[in-house]
């Protein structure tokens, strides 16, 4: 499988776009005119006017901004907590193993959105607040993957050797473990990224997720639900956004993935 450079410049550009373009682009998010509502995409407003006369092409950078942090952040939490829960578990074995299994079993017994909906429900929420939520809801298939693997490597007659040598556990997890799960991190973290930003889109849709004055793509893109058959733009723009670093990210993935693998079988 070829590296997905389209995916990778496709990604660049849509950051450099929201979180530097954004302060290039003359059309401010937040300013109403009354004489430019509903308007449809043209020379002046390049994506279109939302129902209170805002700039469409505005609001998708600024809440891209927003999207796009909830889904990097979050999914760096959420790896580095699997990572580091998965690790414990395949190294230390035992009584560690056994807790951290009856822990992921427990957040597994809920569907992941529901659980999102539930824990959401209770709190007003912010950027940062999602951010956790999202977090705490999402490591558990990481914390999985990563400690079948580490089952392996702990097997491994090295590291067998260096536990009677009473090597540094965190030296052994640092300089031996850490090197061999990083493609399953990089996969896991490529799709907790678009795992994030859909999630909150979800809940933005609903009405539970960013609020206002903040916000996101799927704030957008459930504004205009209720236009949709008089102003097609207002959520064709922001879903379009959503589809574009959702399956960019998954192609990145698939490449992971796929060389993962190839090495697997170069090694057996």
């Amino acid at each position: 499988m070829r590296f997905p450079f389209f995916s990778v410049i496709v990604l660049v550009s849509i950051f450099f776009f929201c979180f530097i373009g954004v302060n290039i682009y003359s059309g401010l998010a937040y300013e109403l005119n009354p004489k430019a509502i509903l308007l449809s995409p043209s020379w002046e407003y390049p994506l279109g006017t939302d129902r209170l006369g805002r700039d469409l092409l505005a609001r998708i950078l600024q809440g891209g901004k927003i999207s796009l942090t909830i889904g990097f952040v979050s999914a760096i939490v959420t790896s580095l907590f699997g990572l580091i829960v998965g690790v414990s578990a395949g190294f230390f074995k035992g009584k560690t193993d056994r807790t951290i299994i009856v822990l992921i079993d427990l957040f597994l017994t809920f569907p992941t959105f529901f659980l999102l909906l539930a824990l959401i429900s209770y709190i007003n929420a912010s950027l940062w607040v999602i951010i956790i939520v999202i977090s705490i809801t999402g490591w558990m298939s990481m914390a999985r993957m990563i400690r079948s693997e580490s089952f392996a490597i702990s097997n491994a007659p090295f590291i067998k050797i260096l536990k009677i040598g009473k090597v540094n556990s965190l030296k052994i997890i640092l300089k031996y473990f850490t090197p061999i799960l990083a493609p399953i991190f990089f996969i896991s973290f490529t799709l907790g990224v678009s795992g994030a930003i859909l999630a909150e889109s979800g809940l933005s849709f609903l009405g539970i997720g960013i609020n206002s004055p903040q916000i996101s793509w799927g704030t957008i893109l459930s504004e205009g639900k209720e236009v949709m058959d008089i102003a097609w733009w207002l959520s064709f723009f922001p879903g379009l956004m959503i589809f574009i670093v959702t399956y960019s990210l998954i192609n990145i993935s698939d490449y992971l993935q796929t060389k993962t693998d190839s090495k697997e079988q170069h090694v057996q």
